[in-house]
């Protein structure tokens, strides 16, 4: 590429920002590098700078990874996101892809896999981390019936359910999410509706099955 590359990172820590930031700027083939520590505040960035690449955490809060992608997609098409994510799950390389990531690699990658992804990418590819690229040709052709059905949830709903399915109360789940205690009330019951689910625990273990459920710190 003739110029160089800029980048908006979107992550709610810190530390993992700047150290990131750093790595990239090692290379000479990326210049400028932006950093938000929310999907809302990305947004803004994006309109005021159009960075080539936004790489971008799902986990987060405010309105989320997810949300957030479809809000930068929505205004424009052509934006590049690259998901960077403790997570390995499928369902959560599905959903990326499908609402309309360019790449998808996790934070257990070595660092030099996060500056090829952005190089790939800003060149107009795809990249996903070769592990993850198998396990979702596998799945491919055997899918179960309940990733489809999670498959129906909206962003906003699949932050919900993450959260409430990892014991999250409603209240708690609003504050994370900066939603009302109501909204979250509401967006579990059409949840529910969807997954064919009566029960929490019964969204709890659909949700175990399908990898979602985070280990616990002591």
């Amino acid at each position: 590429m003739a110029s160089k590359i800029s980048v908006l990172l979107v992550d709610d820590h810190a530390v993992v920002r700047a150290g990131y930031k750093t790595y990239l700027s090692l290379s000479d083939k990326i210049g400028q590098v932006y950093e938000a520590d929310r999907g809302e505040t990305a947004c803004q960035i994006y309109l005021q700078n159009q960075p080539d690449i936004v790489v971008m955490d799902l986990s987060m809060p405010g309105i989320g990874g997810f949300e957030s992608m479809r809000r930068l997609i929505n205004r424009d098409p052509h934006c590049k996101i690259l998901v960077f994510s403790i997570h390995n799950e499928l369902v959560y390389v599905t959903r990326a892809l499908k609402a309309g990531a360019k790449g998808y690699i996790t934070k257990n990658s070595v660092p030099e896999t996060l500056v090829t992804a952005v190089y790939k990418i800003a060149q107009g590819g795809t990249y996903v981390d070769p592990d993850i690229a198998q396990q979702l040709a596998v799945s491919i052709t055997n899918e179960p019936d309940e990733s489809e059905k999670i498959k129906q949830l909206s962003p906003r709903e699949f932050d919900v359910f993450c959260l409430l399915a990892n014991g999250y109360t409603v209240r708690k789940a609003a504050e994370k999410l900066c939603l009302s205690y109501k909204t979250v009330c509401n967006h579990g019951t059409v949840i529910k509706e969807k997954l064919g689910a009566k029960t929490l625990a019964e969204l709890t273990l659909l949700a175990g099955r399908q990898g979602l459920i985070e280990a616990q710190e002591n």
